[in-house]
């Protein structure tokens, strides 16, 4: 009778291993050894003590959650885990170093004419360049003046105002 527990805790101890490298290896293989050997496990300890193979049972269904979440939080940090998942993004590959996003930052504090009506959004010409903008809330219609107050993930925003200071005045360097 205790060659048999030991038997049964021993195949259901290969059914959580076969498991977790279903997992890692995910096969249908593996998914029908592992599910073989943890079903024949627990009918045996049922049939050597009931007792026994609820208390066994009700720890193979904390056991697999459990091993569920190791695994798949441990995985990425190997070796081979780095090899089956992806990276996150360097710090200088988002959005905000793209090119065109660079680009536009450029725009921040000039003043430009409104192309379209910015209901909020619309067409804005900043020194003969037309970009798309949005504006703080208020409609601006075509052809009032307006500044750029903010450029956040490529998106110009723009607020109306009366008109430049002076022509002269306007700064036109990139800031």
């Amino acid at each position: 009778m205790g060659e048999n527990l030991t038997l049964a805790y021993a195949l259901i101890l290969i059914g959580l291993v076969l498991l977790v490298l279903d997992l890692l290896f995910y096969t249908v293989l593996l998914s029908v050894l592992s599910v073989c050997a943890l079903v024949v496990g627990l009918a045996m300890v049922f049939a050597a003590d009931t007792q026994a193979g609820v208390v066994t049972t009700l720890a193979v269904f904390v056991a697999v959650p459990v091993l569920f979440m190791v695994v798949t939080r441990l995985a990425p940090r190997t070796a081979l885990g780095r090899r089956f998942f992806l990276a996150e993004p360097a710090s200088d590959e988002t959005v905000a170093s793209m090119p065109t996003n660079l680009e536009l930052e450029q725009l921040r504090g000039r003043y430009g004419i409104a192309v379209s009506a910015l209901r909020p959004s619309g067409v804005t010409d900043f020194d003969g360049k037309r970009v798309d903008t949005l504006s703080e809330g208020a409609l601006i219609e075509p052809g009032q003046w307006v500044r750029c107050i903010d450029v956040k993930a490529g998106r110009v925003i723009v607020r109306g105002v009366d008109k430049p200071p002076d022509v002269l005045d306007l700064d036109t360097a990139p800031m």
